[in-house]
């Protein structure tokens, strides 16, 4: 355990998104609030139906000045693919090498299955994780959950 808490500072990453492009967590701070969402598979059931439910309500993430950032630990390309066939318009971010380095940073990163566990950190704009919440693999997120952390956050 890294000591990662709610209070604490949330570990710095950069990551390319699905179009090659790096983002860098703390270039949010002091402007937005940033949602992260660990996902395990793109393509996979669950994840699909979870981000296909992101895209449907981003409009709502994306009103209380936030970010949302979802890492896999999938190559860039297979993002690439998984955004253009579901329509994801948000930065799908790949941890694929070196190898969940972030999902290790935030201690989620499954050693067994080599992916990132189900789970959501909400960062305020001082860069301070504020929720958490982590959830079985065959069980999707309750985004309304997530929305209220964002509102409480506002």
């Amino acid at each position: 355990m890294t000591g990662l808490r709610i209070g604490g500072p949330a570990p710095d990453f950069t990551l390319r998104d699905q179009f090659g492009q790096d983002v860098t967590l703390s270039t949010f701070r002091g402007t937005k609030a940033v949602a992260i969402f660990f996902y395990p598979y793109a393509f996979s059931g669950v994840c699909t139906g979870e981000m296909t439910g992101i895209r449907l309500r981003l409009d709502e993430f994306l009103t209380f000045d936030t970010e949302v950032l979802a890492i896999s630990c999938d190559p860039v390309y297979s993002l690439r693919a998984f955004a253009d066939s579901d329509g994801l318009n948000f930065p799908l971010l790949s941890d694929f090498w070196p190898h969940g380095a972030v999902a290790s940073a935030y201690e989620v990163f499954d050693e067994t299955k080599g992916c990132a566990r189900r789970s959501s950190y909400v960062v305020d704009k001082e860069g301070l994780v504020r929720w958490s919440v982590h959830n079985a693999m065959p069980d999707g997120r309750d985004l309304e959950e997530h929305l209220r952390q964002l509102r409480a956050l506002a």
